[in-house]
Order: C-alpha cells, then structure tokens, then sequence
C-alpha cells in the first residue's frame, strides 16, 4: 500500500517536473479566478457586517436635539414624539451615554475617541415604533417638533444595503460558475498533455494488467497539487493586501460608519477553507475528465 502511494506520488511530482511550464500556467489561472472570487468575498462579508450592525436598529429612529434645550424642552418633545402614531416608547439618551455607546462601536479602536477635547454628540431621544410605516411617519413628523435638531432613520440605508448585498451574491454566484468551469478546463488540458506524452507508458501498464486507479493517482495528485498551491497563494496574496487595506484606512471606516471592517484573521482562515476546497475540487475534476477520455479507449 506505501509502495504504490510512493509510485503515486514520484510519478505525481515527475509529471509536474516535466510540464513546468503548463502546470505553472495552471496555477497562473486557478490563482487569479480565487483572487476575483476573494474579491467578492471581501466585499461581500463587510457590506453584509455593516448591514446587520445597523439592521438591529431597524425600528427605531434617532431623534438629535438642540444643545440649546433645557429638561423642560426636552420633556415637551418627549410628549409630542409619543404622541405620533406608531410610536411605542421613547428613551432619553445624554450626550454622555452615546458616547460610551459609540465608543464600544468602535471596539479596539475607542481609545481614538480619548482625544476629543469636547464631546460633539448631542442629547437625543431613541424612538421604537411598530413598523416601516410607523417609521416613515415618525421620522417626517419628529423634524417639524421645535427643539428638534436633526433625525438619523436607518432603513432606507438598509435597503439599499440589501440590495447592494445581494448583487454581490449573485455576482459572486455567476463569477464562480464560470471561472471553475474555465479552470477545470485548463487544468483537464494540463493533464491530458501529459497524460499524451505518457501515451506509451500507460499503455504498457495498461497491458501489464495495471487498474484504472493506478493510472489515474498520479495525475489525480498532480491535479490536486495545482489546487492546494493556487489556494495558497491567492491566500497569501488576499492577505497581504486585506491587511494593508485595514492598517490604512480602517480607523477612518470606524471613525465615518461606527463599524469595522472584518479582521484579517477571521477572513483568511474562513478564505483558505473555500480556497482549498475550490482547488482541490478543480483540481480533481480536471483530473478525471481529462483521464477518463484515454482511459475510455
């Protein structure tokens, strides 16, 4: 049994030795159709993380007040907030409170808070209504309450969140399809032009009463050589730009939307996992189908 998976293996890297040059240009491919697809990956994990950090707000609207109010003010507003339709309660939020609100948003990141000489939030009341109905309605109303500053109302940018997710999902979707079914080819052709210079070779096994399987490891191996490496790579390289990407300009995402981005950490190891995946099932794919067909004479 050790034999026969040392032969696998010898004749596996033996065969890569000697198409260098296409098994690199497999690689080349592979590499580059898992660099788009991390890409959307990418894209894809952050937008939906953003999404679902504001999507919990759904039915509750901001309501800013002016600095200028005193309690008496602020009470009055109150009355007439919970006096729309739709509205089910108010809370009072001081400037201090969405401080430390925002600094837990913020995470790792807080500490950047510490130098603001002033706290520039102002006091507001945090509305929760019914439904979107409720919320569009309060949201129009709570503006023309005097005292009222400002109104922050998160579903329509959750709406178009949504919607930005789901066309990278679909593009994701469409984008893998067809770049593994162009690797898979490339890959079949890498193996079926060695598989034609062994014609000779195989043909003696064959004759010698060697098993299709015998025949097959060694291309099989050398098919998922070329995954296991692209992954590899297109890891390597998506973590070494997600990385500078987040050194960059991550504080500033923190500092402009309140969320960060996903860490490099938990991108690349859940990247490697689909990468490798990916790989070794072009890899064996190609394989096979290119195998099959001499094997089938």
């Amino acid at each position: 049994m050790f034999s026969r998976a040392g032969y696998a293996l010898k004749q596996a890297f033996s065969q890569i030795g000697r198409n260098k040059s296409m098994y690199f240009i497999s690689v080349l491919a592979i590499t580059a159709m898992m660099l788009i697809l991390g890409l959307f990956f990418v894209a894809f994990v952050n937008v939906d993380m953003f999404a679902a950090s504001i999507n919990k707000d759904y039915n509750v609207i901001q309501v800013y007040l002016d600095d200028s109010n005193d309690d008496v003010d602020n009470e009055q507003i109150r009355q007439e907030l919970e006096a729309i339709d739709g509205v089910n309660n108010t809370v009072f939020e001081s400037k201090e409170a969405a401080m430390e609100t925002l600094r837990e948003r913020w995470g790792d990141n807080g500490y950047l808070l510490d130098n603001l000489k002033d706290n520039p939030l102002p006091d507001s009341f945090l509305v929760y209504v019914d439904d979107k109905e409720a919320a569009d309605t309060a949201a129009t109303e709570s503006v023309e309450i005097s005292g009222v500053n400002d109104v922050t109302y998160y579903q329509d940018t959750i709406d178009k969140l949504s919607k930005v997710t789901h066309f990278v999902e679909v593009g994701s979707l469409i984008s893998m399809v067809f770049l593994i079914v162009v690797s898979v080819i490339i890959v079949a052709n890498t193996i079926k032009l060695t598989v034609h210079n062994r014609s000779k070779e195989i043909g003696i096994m064959k004759y010698l009463g060697a098993t299709d399987w015998f025949v097959r490891t060694p291309f099989l191996l050398g098919g998922i050589f070329v995954g296991l490496v692209s992954s590899a790579v297109a890891t390597g390289l998506i973590y070494v730009v997600y990385s500078k990407v987040v050194d960059l300009i991550g504080a500033d995402i923190v500092r402009m939307l309140s969320v960060n981005l996903v860490s490099t950490d938990y991108l690349v190891k859940n990247l490697l996992v689909m990468f490798i995946a990916l790989g070794v099932g072009i890899g064996t794919c190609g394989s096979i189908i290119s195998i099959r067909r001499f094997l089938a004479r």
